[in-house]
């Protein structure tokens, strides 16, 4: 199924999209619900937590029972309104409750907009190990307000910026600051681009994991302090350094990848007090990893990449080096 993109809309006009279903539950977060709970359609809606302690198996389990409370059925159709952390767990309930319901997401922070909403990944933490359960199933809409961004605080848009970056790098494009919807839009060109070719994750679809690797480690032992926007930059710097050190990456575009990154207020090295043994530990639990290797996601220039396995004593090494 194609999921169908609406760009440039009004949260206020949702529910003339939704008008044809005979039961719709919006499932969101209580900031969301504070901010714009009045321009939602007059719908059941499910309201839960925030940040990444919610995202588990024990929401899943609380949206479920609230479910059944509304009398949902296999007509109902559920609406993810929020951020990359409603996405994932209101695609996953919806995926998997009475095996599984038509769903559809409003973003509401850059993150998701040019990432968590599209390209079908839903999934919860398990313990600090990053998006163990879940499944990949496509959304049947994405409907983007980009008016909902300008009450984003200044860190939650450097976060969506971290995935726009690796957006860039895979692809080559230029950035264009002056404009939210083209930055928006050049994202979900590149990043539909390679889903599509390869929907369930088994080959080209994990270039998309460019600084995830290094970066869900360091989230995980973190917990929570470092963001995911800030994990994916600094795992990305890394990625670039790593790159150079192998003789992949020229002086010149490591300087290149380095200098973005930095330029949009992101982080380039690992903060203090991070020990490199516990990332070092966090990565090999990755879901990338095979027996004695991981897949990193290396950088030639901007714009080509490759997947490469490696050996976890040289990542090891590397991050040691080059953290």
């Amino acid at each position: 199924m194609r999921t169908r993109l609406f760009l440039d809309q009004r949260l206020s006009n949702l529910g003339k999209l939704l008008k044809k279903e005979k039961h719709v539950v919006i499932i969101t977060d209580r900031t969301v619900k504070r901010f714009y709970g009045r321009q939602f359609p007059k719908v059941d809606t499910i309201v839960i937590g925030e940040g990444e302690k919610i995202k588990d198996l024990g929401t899943v389990y609380q949206i479920c029972r609230g479910l059944i409370e509304l009398g949902a059925d296999r007509e109902s159709f559920i609406v993810g309104v929020g951020g990359g952390i409603v996405c994932d767990i209101s695609g996953l309930v919806a995926s998997t409750f009475m095996r599984g319901l038509r769903f559809g997401f409003v973003p509401t922070t850059l993150l998701a907009q040019v990432d968590a909403s599209l390209g079908g990944k839903n999934g919860v933490n398990i313990d600090h190990y990053k998006n163990m359960f879940g499944v990949i199933r496509q959304p049947e809409f994405v409907y983007y307000d980009f008016n909902v961004l300008k009450t984003l605080p200044e860190k939650e848009m450097k976060c969506g910026f971290a995935e726009v970056l690796k957006h860039t790098i895979l692809s080559g494009w230029e950035i264009n600051r002056a404009s939210i919807k083209n930055i928006v839009q050049d994202s979900l060109r590149t990043k539909l681009s390679i889903v599509e070719k390869d929907v369930n994750d088994y080959d080209e679809r994990r270039v998309l994991n460019l600084g995830h690797t290094l970066g869900h480690a360091l989230e995980a032992v973190s917990k929570g302090k470092v963001s995911h926007g800030e994990a994916v930059a600094i795992g990305v710097c890394f990625s670039a350094r790593f790159s150079y050190s192998l003789g992949l990456l020229s002086k010149k575009d490591l300087d290149k990848v380095i200098n973005m990154v930095a330029s949009f207020g992101l982080p380039t090295e690992l903060p203090k007090g991070i020990k490199k043994a516990n990332i070092i530990d966090a990565m090999t639990k990755d879901k990338k990893k095979g027996r004695n290797e991981i897949e990193l996601v290396l950088i030639k220039g901007i714009g080509k990449v490759l997947l490469k396995k490696v050996g976890i004593k040289r990542i090891e090494e590397a991050v040691h080096a080059l953290c």
